[in-house]
């Protein structure tokens, strides 16, 4: 069953978060202050994400740390690391692309990048309205297949 995110200790879950990066920075054998250059953020950033006083830390910064950890990461024999980790960072690999690669090739959220495009119109809609876009959706739908040659259900109802 999925936690509710309001019933979540976000203190607790950011000092773990917090544990965990320093347990991965040391395994590096990196200094707080490496750290902070690879990732271009101060060396006060870095430890107090890292002593899970970061819960005001900006998105942007915590996402610098983890980039530079996954990078060095990426150095490391893979033998060393647990398959835990491993499985991670081969997920991370496939949703985040490698700093520079951003916008080229970016990996698709769907199969079909159209459809990608109906979602984010259906999300855009106010949830009271979405029931009518539905319903617009599927009157062109059909419109559509019934133009394509597509047998029309209703034409073949009205013929017998």
């Amino acid at each position: 069953m999925p936690q509710d995110s309001k019933d979540i200790d976000w203190r607790e879950w950011m000092r773990a978060f917090g544990r965990q990066e320093r347990r991965v920075r040391e395994f590096l054998g990196m200094s707080q202050e490496q750290l902070a250059r690879m990732a271009g953020v101060s060396q006060g950033a870095v430890s107090r994400l890292e002593a899970g006083r970061g819960l005001a830390t900006p998105m942007l910064v915590v996402l610098k740390i983890n980039l530079a950890l996954r990078a060095a990461l990426r150095d490391v024999d893979p033998a060393l690391l647990s398959d835990d980790l491993r499985r991670v960072l081969e997920i991370e690999e496939r949703i985040s692309p490698r700093v520079g690669d951003l916008g080229i090739g970016a990996a698709p959220v769907t199969k079909d990048p159209a459809l990608e495009g109906v979602v984010r119109l259906y999300r855009g809609v106010p949830e009271r309205q979405r029931d009518t876009f539905l319903s617009v959706v599927r009157a062109a739908a059909e419109a559509l297949s019934s133009q394509d040659g597509a047998p029309d259900e209703r034409s073949s109802k009205h013929s017998g």
